[in-house]
């Protein structure tokens, strides 16, 4: 295994990780999946450093603002050199669509070097807590791409955590800015508890009504049901991404640990598992539907291993599609036909009639490929994508495309049940005698398919066992949908002029007694779901923030005010209380904490005037960025609040052409650029001071706050649900 040598000096004592392990070499060099002659570049290539890689949010219309903002960071980048060596600017990835994805070998240490490097890494890490950037591992990015998501798309997310590809879904749902709730959702599932708090801190980011986290075991998660005309009808999902727990040998350049403890024994023990999963999916899949199965790893007992054992179990259902053309520009090597197993002691089997009966439960059939030639060849293996990290300086991925034909083959066998009709929540290309085939294995009170005695071939995987479920970890705040007529919404509906058309059944609060702190919202489609399996499923987090009670306002008759995150879900519906604003209004309003009106131009003053509760709305005109700008305030009696979180306060600046820097020795802010205008954002903003330091505790520690990543309305009230208590004068009625 891997060889240590000791440092010398500061940290005396600390052993060195070498970046050798033989077995490894032996092993992969026995399996080919390197092409001849590449096997040295291979290894060489994961002995080196990956580079960090980072993509710019694609749902968002903030996008290409943002785009355009880098590209004026990278010009300035490509010309600075330090210790004598030219920098390198980011590049963009080929492969990724309209260059929306980037990558870069700049290290922590030479950032540290340049006060405009040190600037652009502000600029990254600022947008990345507003969610405009995402940081993710390159070939992290390939699995949603492969699935072509829609926005009427149902997303099931099987192993989420830590959520980058689940931001992914979530943006491509919300391709079209102009519709708040696609007809589509994401459900985002991981097993470990803690974990799945770290999904919520990602997913929040994207401010969402269509993104449910929940708490199950993968390979046992249950089939949850909808309301359909008033009948209930099994959810399958258009699309389902199955990223399973892996070995991660593809993961060296980033966790050096791996050098060490790499053997084959970890892909032998999670095999089973990764199997298991897989069968779990494509059972809860539509006919017709996509799913992606992909590993950080390069064994093909993690990978091509399980695709054949699916692809055979499926007896046809399952085909894999041919993704060769989807991402133009990607380099990948395809999947193989031919490999053995090893054992941890380097024992080689070729098939499993040599494996001895003392290592059957530690080696199974499944492990191994199709011992009929012609069945293996029907299968296409070599449709199955493998990403080298030496041929695109990557980290090395796995992912295979399978398309749902028809039914799964255990489902065929049972009668069909007549009380069930065909799933209203189903792709659009599932025929309907498919989808009744598929129902008819269902229980209609459980949800469960039936189970059979027994697998009906050696080493192929039956349906999973139905098993109780189990509810672990934080027990989280109810989800109580309000009632159309409750009292809460009439002195909203007059204060704000909701329009008619707003879905009053999606608001939901987290609380059954007392007063509701904050009102959230989901599209219709999830609360169908949240409404027909609350015994069933386990819900961490869902919905987006849209009202927080402030007790001041209950004199002007509205005791909610707006919040920013719920802003772009709830515009559309908003008739009064909007004030336009020009860019130096916004200047105005999110670089000082408290600013007089008159300090407003005298179009905006006279619209402020009216209002308490307002949302500013910026005018159209040449000058302001091409994306919608949309911000919540608060008017007092001579002055106005803008309730923005303090890296949002950034972003929006960027988006009128105003920087803002913090310089290393604390002394203010400082420019990026000679003679361009720079801001002082104040440190308290608004909402920032609760939300994200509630998101900060939860991603460092791993530990939940009370009603999740929220709080839920367990929470102590934000200081900043009313006015600001430094605000220079108390609100007034308009």
């Amino acid at each position: 295994n891997g060889r240590f040598s000791t440092c010398h000096g500061w940290g005396a004592g600390y052993s060195e990780i070498i970046k050798e392990n033989k077995l490894f070499e032996q092993y992969y060099r026995e399996q080919k999946i390197v092409p001849e002659g590449e096997f040295e570049h291979f290894m060489e290539t994961l002995r080196e450093p990956l580079p960090a890689t980072f993509r710019i949010t694609g749902y968002k219309s903030h996008a290409k603002e943002i785009l355009h903002c880098l590209k004026k960071y990278f010009k300035e980048v490509q010309d600075i050199e330090i210790d004598g060596q030219k920098i390198e600017a980011p590049q963009a990835l080929s492969w990724y669509p309209d260059e929306l994805a980037w990558h870069t070998n700049m290290s922590r240490k030479i950032i540290r070097k340049s006060p405009l490097l040190e600037k652009f890494h502000q600029f990254l890490v600022s947008e990345t807590e507003s969610g405009n950037i995402s940081r993710q591992e390159a070939v992290s990015m390939i699995p949603p791409l492969l699935l072509k998501i829609e926005p009427h798309h149902k997303i099931l997310d099987m192993c989420a955590a830590p959520g980058s590809k689940t931001a992914q879904l979530i943006e491509m749902l919300h391709s079209d800015m102009d519709v708040p709730f696609p007809e589509g959702f994401v459900i985002a599932n991981d097993v470990d508890n803690k974990r799945c708090y770290l999904l919520v801190h990602q997913a929040k980011r994207l401010n969402s009504p269509c993104i449910m986290v929940i708490n199950h075991d993968a390979s046992n998660i249950p089939r949850f049901q909808v309301d359909c005309d008033g009948k209930k009808d099994i959810l399958f999902y258009d699309r389902i991404l199955c990223d399973v727990p892996c070995s991660g040998d593809g993961t060296m350049r980033k966790n050096i640990d791996v050098w060490k403890k790499w053997t084959t024994s970890n892909s032998l023990q999670l095999h089973g598992l990764q199997l298991r999963i897989a069968v779990r999916g494509v059972e809860q899949l539509a006919v017709g539907g996509r799913m992606v199965y992909s590993t950080c790893s390069l064994n093909p007992v993690e990978d091509e291993a399980v695709i054949a054992s699916l692809l055979e179990k499926s007896e046809g259902a399952l085909e894999l599609a041919d993704a060769s053309a989807d991402l133009p520009g990607l380099k990948w090597m395809p999947g193989i036909t031919s490999w053995k197993v090893m054992t941890r002691t380097g024992e080689w089997y070729s098939d499993w009639s040599e494996v001895p009966v003392s290592r059957h439960t530690q080696i199974r059939p499944t492990m191994f490929p199709p011992t009929d030639r012609e069945k293996l060849k029907e299968m296409k293996l070599e449709r199955c994508m493998r990403i080298l990290p030496h041929h695109q300086n990557t980290g090395g991925f796995f992912v295979a495309v399978l398309v749902k034909k028809a039914a799964m083959p255990w489902n065929r066998r049972y009668p069909k049940v007549e009380e069930l009709k065909r799933p209203c929540l189903t792709a659009a290309t599932e025929d309907a005698g498919s989808a009744d085939l598929e129902s008819a294995s269902v229980d209609p009170e459980l949800g469960e398919c039936p189970q059979e005695a027994t697998s009906g071939k050696d080493g192929v995987c039956g349906p999973p066992p139905s098993k109780k479920m189990k509810l672990f970890g934080f027990k989280e705040d109810p989800f109580v949908f309000l009632a159309e007529d409750d009292p809460v919404f009439a002195p909203i509906q007059n204060f704000y002029n909701l329009s008619p058309s707003f879905p009053k059944p999606c608001v939901l609060t987290r609380t059954h007694e007392g007063k509701k702190r904050h009102l959230y919202m989901v599209s219709k489609e999830l609360r169908n779901v949240l409404l027909n399996n609350s015994e069933r499923m386990k819900v961490i987090n869902t919905g987006v923030k849209v009202w927080s009670r402030n007790n001041d306002g209950e004199q002007f008759g509205c005791a909610f005010r707006l919040a920013q995150e719920g802003i772009y879900t709830l515009f559309p519906y908003i008739g009064a209380r909007i004030v336009n604003v020009s860019v130096e209004d916004i200047k105005v309003l999110l670089t000082q904490e408290n600013p007089y009106l008159n300090k407003l131009e005298s179009d905006a003053y006279a619209q402020a005037k009216k209002l308490g509760d307002a949302l500013l709305f910026p005018d159209r005109n040449p000058s302001m960025p091409q994306c919608p700008i949309e911000l919540c305030g608060w008017r007092g009696k001579t002055s106005i609040r803008a309730f923005v979180p303090r890296n949002e306060r950034l972003h929006y600046l960027r988006m009128v052409g105003v920087e803002v820097f913090q310089s290393k020795q604390g002394k203010g802010p400082e420019p990026a650029v000679e003679g361009e205008p720079v801001a002082a954002v104040p440190e308290d903003s608004g909402e920032m001071e609760v939300d994200g330091g509630e998101e900060e505790k939860v991603a460092e520690t791993d530990t939940p706050s009370h009603g999740g990543a929220d709080g839920g309305d367990g929470e102590k009230c934000s200081p900043s649900a009313g006015p600001h208590p430094g605000t220079q004068d108390e609100a007034v009625p308009s």
